[in-house]
């Protein structure tokens, strides 16, 4: 069932209003993940192209009903477990998750079979966060030359999520680390910042900001 007038001007506003506060080398990623596809339906005509899903058995269904759209690319964004490996390299062309040395591998391995080259992104955890994955500066700086040589994988970033509840300040001095160890690393881009702090992000040098809620609205019931 379509959605209704109003709820398709809301999204509308939404996009609109995120593009005319986003700055240009700002690239916004519409995470689409608990979303039906009419959702993102009404996105694409608005012009939006890249989507992000964290579930893979959630995202095939949307994939394949979305298919008569031409030019859609979409980016992996939950935490990528081994088993999914293989699924996640033939459905996304990027991947915003790979968290550890033997992920790695793994994808690069996984990604030469299937004939696949995705553009990846290494998660980084710059504050402490029980909760979360990914290397510590000091780790990542350490195995860089092996992962940045790994075969079928195109590197093309850092990515990080702020610990819940932390402040305004320490969250923008975060962002600005992400920044500056991508910096370092010769990585163009930085995938950070999300719904209630893509703007500090964007300041902070961000290039991909993953907005969901402040697109769609409240999730509907979770998809099966």
């Amino acid at each position: 069932m379509a959605s209704s007038s109003s709820e398709s001007e809301t999204i509308q506003s939404r996009w609109q209003a995120i593009h005319a506060d986003c700055p240009d080398a700002v690239h916004l990623l519409a995470v689409s993940k608990g979303h039906p596809a009419m959702a993102v339906r009404e996105l694409a005509a608005l012009g939006q192209v890249d989507f992000g899903e964290s579930r893979v058995q959630e995202a095939l269904p949307k994939q394949q009903d979305l298919g008569d759209l031409s030019g859609l690319r979409w980016h992996f964004i939950g935490r990528l477990q081994a088993n999914k490996v293989r699924a996640v390299v033939r459905a996304f062309p990027v991947i915003h998750s790979i968290d550890s040395q033997g992920l790695a591998e793994r994808t690069s391995r996984i990604a030469l079979e299937e004939k696949q080259t995705p553009e990846v992104f290494f998660q980084v955890k710059l504050r402490d966060d029980p909760a979360k994955g990914g290397w510590e500066p000091d780790a990542l700086r350490e195995v860089w030359p092996e992962l940045q040589s790994l075969p079928g994988l195109k590197p093309i970033g850092l990515m990080t999520m702020a610990p819940l509840g932390l402040g305004p300040e320490d969250r923008q001095g975060l962002f600005h680390d992400c920044r500056t160890l991508a910096d370092e690393l010769a990585l163009p881009d930085c995938s950070m910042g999300m719904s209630g702090d893509w703007k500090q992000a964007a300041t902070a040098g961000a290039t991909w900001v993953r907005v969901g809620s402040g697109l769609f609205g409240p999730r509907p019931e979770r998809l099966v």
